[in-house]
């Protein structure tokens, strides 16, 4: 039996009485989760939902995500994780490319989600307190679980689509498993262990490394529908949490948190950080602040969230993402696809257990992905040590050409980071007509902090190369952010006094 259903059923069976979900004065055991998903399932049942069939969800992080997603999966059917803040179009088009059947949608979105569900033909089932109760009480209980193979997709999760329409990145049963295991593996949580839950469950990181790998230890994740740093500090202190999972951006608002010191954070053991690269000198203030380690790992959609990790028991490199886990493969290739020699800057290509099958009948662009080995281009470059320590230098989009030398902007906010007066920085490239691309820096400043553009001009200066330095910088009061936290540099509004046209 493959699926991945059985995750939840296994240890409902053996942590029946042990708190599963936590979502503030709401605390449910394995048992009561267990039940409410059979009586989810058996809902969808009846709505004519069965094997092979997609199913979206649309719900933020409370303990009906769990019910909802485990039920898809115990009919055999595949689930379309989306974000609740879609609008009417993208839901649309989220459910009519997969052709799903059914939404469960929260009901605070149902303004988009109704119209673009009838738009796609699909039904819409609205998620609330007390009516979804009621729905599911008066549900014939679907218990058995539909065999599945580990080949079978179990998530199609649609990627943001940086670069045209998105695409929908064929996660399998096995997939899921894979991930799932390496990350008990990597960090051996158990019963006792205390999780947050801030990541979005319908990205893949919150979904593996927070939901399926808690249940599949018995462990409890107490739950933050939307991420807000007091609110997190006060769930850690609370709930003694002893896993955090976060972004970087999630790291440097508790760090910068103007009341951080008056919250007991002592039960912090592990903190996870992935999703994009962790500035050196906010891993080194969270871990002095909060007393506890950060391990930063690396993966993408297409690989399930997991890839390379820096282990617990190993030398942990700042600025790493480590080494590959588990069954997986890691190595940097040229233009032409032939591996780089050592030391070079090449693209990073990943292959193993948790990569995707492929894209939803999309196969010209899973040919340009996934080659005929397997071996997975994650349009990521990046530079391996000898000890086979791997470093993002940046994403292969973002590299910035200026006069023919290449600039990473990863190097360029590392430097910037370590001004007191940041809080937080993107580094791009603008057009620029005699050098073809300029370095330029949007900032946002730390509560109270004073500092010019010339000054921090000057302060990259003394720290990287003439040519990478950013002549450009402005002020932001935030950097537009994704639904992990990460920030989003193409939404990133350029001043025209910046890039003139």
């Amino acid at each position: 039996m493959s699926n991945l259903a059985m995750l939840l059923t296994d240890s409902a069976a053996r942590h029946a009485d042990r708190t599963a979900l936590k979502l503030d004065d709401i605390a449910l055991p394995y048992a009561v989760v267990e039940e409410a998903t059979v009586r989810v399932a058996g809902l969808l049942q009846a709505k004519g939902i069965g094997e092979g069939d997609r199913v979206g969800i649309m719900l933020p992080n409370v303990p009906y995500f769990a019910f909802c997603f485990y039920a898809v999966l115990r009919l055999g059917a595949e689930v379309v994780p989306m974000n609740p803040l879609l609008k009417e179009r993208e839901v649309a088009f989220h459910l009519g490319d997969p052709r799903a059947k059914l939404l469960l949608a929260w009901h605070q979105f149902a303004e988009a989600a109704e119209p673009g569900a009838q738009e796609a033909g699909a039904e819409c089932l609205l998620v609330e307190r007390g009516p979804f109760e009621e729905m599911m009480g008066a549900a014939e209980p679907a218990r058995e679980i539909v065999d599945r193979d580990s080949s079978d997709t179990a998530v199609l999760l649609y990627t943001s689509g940086t670069t045209g329409t998105p695409k929908g990145a064929q996660l399998t049963h096995g997939n899921l498993r894979a991930a799932t295991d390496i990350s008990v593996e990597l960090v051996h949580p158990g019963p006792e262990t205390v999780t947050f839950g801030g990541l979005p469950l319908f990205h893949v990181f919150g979904l593996t490394s927070g939901l399926n790998t808690a249940f599949a230890v018995g462990g409890c994740l107490t739950l933050l529908p939307r991420f807000d740093p007091g609110k997190a500090l006060e769930i850690i202190e609370r709930d003694r949490v002893t896993t955090f999972l976060g972004v970087p951006t999630m790291y440097a608002a508790l760090l910068n948190h103007p009341e951080r010191e008056k919250y007991d954070v002592s039960t912090l053991d592990l903190c996870v950080s992935g999703g994009a690269a962790m500035p050196v000198e906010i891993m080194r203030g969270f871990e002095e602040a909060f007393d506890c380690t950060v391990l930063e790992g690396y993966g993408l959609s297409e690989s399930t969230a997991i890839a390379s990790f820096n282990r617990p028991d190993r030398e942990r490199k700042p600025g790493s993402i480590g080494q590959p886990v588990g069954d997986m493969e890691m190595k940097l290739l040229d233009e032409d696809g032939n591996e780089v020699a050592h030391g070079e800057v090449g693209e990073i290509a990943v292959r193993g257990p948790t990569v995707m099958s492929g894209y939803w009948k999309r196969e010209d662009a899973t040919a340009e992905t996934l080659d005929a080995d397997g071996w997975l281009r994650t349009g990521d470059m990046g530079t391996v040590d000898d000890d086979g320590y791997f470093f993002v230098v940046d994403r292969k989009k973002e590299m910035i050409i200026r006069g023919g030398f290449n600039v990473y902007p990863r190097e360029i906010e590392e430097a910037l980071y370590e001004h007191d007066a940041v809080r937080e920085v993107a580094v791009i490239g603008v057009p620029d007509p005699s050098l073809g691309e300029e370095v330029a820096a949007a900032i946002a400043l730390r509560s109270g902090a004073e500092v010019t553009e010339d000054e921090l001009r000057d302060f990259a200066k003394s720290r990287v190369a003439a040519y990478k330095y950013p002549r450009r910088i402005w002020f932001v009061e935030e950097l537009p952010k994704g639904p992990t936290g990460k920030i989003l540099k193409r939404a990133i509004e350029i001043p025209a006094e910046i890039a003139p046209s």
